[in-house]
């Protein structure tokens, strides 16, 4: 017998018909004599469809507290019904709210982060043989205020639990059946790898996968839970996120990925002296905006040019901010290009294997795709170039890199 965990996100529970399937499994695994915690997302399209309702009934500018409150509520239209099919079934299930387990996070509404979760509370429930049904997303800060926890929530929430009531582990359930090489939408030739380390799914889920969301990862590698990326359309044997091993290093590449939802901000002959970058950055920290790649020209004349990306969400943020701080500094002007994309080869035995920026490069230059900029870690090369190229950049790789890529 084991202790599971398992998340459904919203394409699993989208219709009456997909929560009947989904039952299924969950009394299958019920079955087999394993005590079951269940996380289930919103109805998929639901998050959005409330979230326009918001922006339409106040002209974009809900206030935070209320909007966690509105939107909260997809979640627990999906864990009533699901308690409810279940209890047709002749199983014993309960619902519970994030604020009825007491996922308890900070006050920072739309993007709030657990701080603590009632494990007793939970594992006194499973011990009277309920399946446990959780909204995933949602919290509650420790005045009583529901908070949501941003993208990627219920996956965060899933993990989180796990953690918190020491599940063996915990198994995502989506549209895709595991982590592939790169994205099958985008290349036919893609291959699902049977395990990768922690360390490349972070990796990935940085650079745009979005088969898993960062924090969760982040999580699971942090109190070392086991994570399974499974379909809940059928039975195939998914892909297990777990520690690094001798065999992963083997393999020079893990993956390639890319992400189209960024944009490239340059700050044109800025003064070069102390501060200034500092003051450029210090107002997006202030606001929770991403930076993600950073490039400083070399200085001529005292001048240089700083160049960066963000998502493109912030765009019309940004300008605002840098329409005041650009002439705080003295800069000469501000461009911001959103037609780019950020493309990456992730691996862990990039560590110990030379020669891979070499062949990435070389690949994008033989299909005449320019690079813009280039950042690196010790198991990743990112490369932002035209958004045009991105579908091409990530099958000419695959292609380069296929006999080093792990399976």
């Amino acid at each position: 017998m084991a202790l599971i965990v398992q998340k459904y996100g919203g394409t699993s529970v989208a219709d009456l018909a997909k929560i009947h399937n989904v039952a299924e499994r969950i009394i299958r695994t019920y079955q087999a004599g394993n005590d079951v915690v269940v996380v289930l997302s919103a109805m998929a399209g639901e998050t959005d469809r409330l979230a326009a309702m918001a922006n339409a009934a106040t002209g974009d500018k809900p206030t935070p507290r209320e909007y966690d409150a509105l939107i909260a509520t997809g979640e627990q239209v999906t864990v009533s019904l699901m308690a409810m099919v279940l209890n047709s079934k002749g199983f014993k299930a309960k619902s519970l709210l994030g604020s009825q387990i007491r996922i308890v996070t900070d006050k920072n509404h739309m993007a709030a982060r657990i701080q603590k979760i009632d494990a007793d509370f939970i594992l006194s429930e499973l011990g009277k043989h309920r399946i446990m049904i959780v909204a995933g997303f949602q919290g509650v800060d420790r005045k009583g205020n529901i908070t949501t926890l941003g993208r990627g929530g219920s996956d965060t929430s899933a993990v989180a639990i796990a953690a918190a009531i020491k599940a063996d582990y915990c198994e995502t359930f989506t549209d895709v059946d595991g982590v592939y090489t790169t994205d099958p939408n985008v290349y036919d030739k893609a291959r699902k790898l049977k395990k990768i380390s922690y360390d490349e799914m972070l990796e990935l889920s940085a650079a745009g996968a979005k088969v898993l969301h960062q924090r969760s990862v982040e999580l699971a590698k942090l109190y070392n839970v086991p994570l399974y990326v499974r379909s809940s359309f059928n039975d195939d044997e998914g892909t297990l996120v777990t520690r690094e091993d001798e065999d992963m290093e083997k393999e020079v590449v893990s993956g390639i990925t890319y992400d189209r939802n960024q944009a490239k901000v340059g700050v044109i002959h800025v003064p070069d002296e102390p501060g200034i970058a500092g003051k450029l950055f210090t107002p997006f920290s202030e606001r929770s905006i991403i930076v993600d790649m950073i490039i400083q020209n070399a200085s001529v004349d005292g001048y240089t040019d700083l160049t960066f990306t963000i998502p493109k969400k912030d765009i019309k943020q940004v300008e605002q901010l840098l329409d005041v701080v650009s002439r705080e500094v003295g800069a000469e002007r501000v461009h911001i290009d959103p037609d780019i994309s950020k493309v990456s080869v992730v691996g862990l035995g990039m560590k110990s294997h030379s020669g891979v920026a070499s062949k990435m490069f070389t690949t994008l230059a033989r299909e005449g795709i320019n690079i813009q900029m280039i950042s690196t870690s010790e198991i990743k090369i990112s490369c932002v170039i035209g958004a045009k190229y991105t579908e091409l950049a990530v099958r000419v790789l695959h292609d380069a890199f296929a006999m080093e890529i792990g399976q």
